[in-house]
């Protein structure tokens, strides 16, 4: 897939327990479900709603982004009332060549997960991106993004970081 990794030798970090959530399906299927940053965090961490984990993967490495400290619970920002979500990310490095890839899944899951009256508003962190600005406007972009996700070789990627079975404790 990538020849050369961008970054050799990131930090792995230890993840922490994940929080028990209640159990939504006793809710009358009508209701709103409110949506708070720690459900954010599940859906980028989590496929279904029995939460079975399957965190994205970096698309370099067999870690997950919360394993490498790129996505945090503190990185993501949800006012239900005005359907905002703002999630910003932590690339591993200043000059790394997958942020706006990364950057990408985070939209994809996101959108595949979220009722579609949210606005999703993805940043990479300031200051750790030599190009920040640029990927910026870029992961948020409909036209872009929609150019990139008609592009067979990346959507292959993103889904692979979005599905693939980590093994990493």
């Amino acid at each position: 897939m990538v020849s050369r990794l961008s970054n050799e030798k990131p930090i792995v970090y230890e993840t922490k327990e994940h929080h028990v959530r209640p159990d939504s399906s006793k809710t009358d299927v009508l209701s709103l479900e409110p949506i708070d940053h720690l459900k954010i965090f599940d859906i980028l961490f989590c496929l279904d709603l029995c939460c079975v984990i399957k965190n994205i993967k970096d698309p370099e490495r067999p870690s997950s982004l919360e394993h490498l400290k790129v996505l945090t619970k503190d990185s993501v920002e949800v006012d239900d009332d005005k359907s905002y979500v703002r999630v910003t990310f932590t690339p591993t490095m200043k000059l790394c060549g997958m942020t706006t890839l990364i950057g990408l899944c985070v939209r994809v899951k996101l959108m595949r997960n979220l009722p579609g009256r949210y606005k999703v508003d993805i940043r990479v962190a300031p200051g750790t991106h030599a190009t920040e600005a640029a990927v910026n406007k870029q992961l948020n972009d409909k036209e872009r993004v929609s150019a990139a996700l008609e592009n067979p070789y990346i959507v292959e990627i993103v889904d692979e970081c979005l599905s693939h079975h980590l093994n990493v404790a």
